[in-house]
């Protein structure tokens, strides 16, 4: 009995297969026109600028509800939490918490 030997082509054959990509075996498609321009002609940023200052500002003050309240807890709890410390560390702190101050 002869082994059968693997088939490493790459490419699918036998009764199911129908065809490469974009060769399918269906008909030819017709009315499609692709139009291409050079990367050295294009304008990547070209109304960047304008774009956003007509629809970034709209678009920040939509979000202002959401992040304003966040941003306004961290700055009085970093405000809260340097004076404290200012306090903590200073002779009146020291002598509130029962500690002594001796410089």
């Amino acid at each position: 009995m002869k082994a059968t030997s693997a088939n490493f082509s790459g490419m699918p054959t036998g009764k199911a297969y129908i065809g490469w990509w974009g060769d399918m075996g269906g008909p030819k498609q017709k009315g499609v026109v692709q139009y291409s321009l050079s990367h050295m002609q294009q304008k990547a940023f070209a109304g960047a600028l304008k774009g956003y200052i007509f629809n970034g500002y709209s678009r920040i003050i939509r979000q202002v509800p959401y992040f304003l309240p966040a941003f306004g807890l961290g700055y009085f709890i970093y405000t809260w939490g340097n004076k404290t410390n200012a306090f903590n560390n200073s002779k009146a702190g020291h002598l509130a918490h029962g500690g002594s101050h001796d410089e």
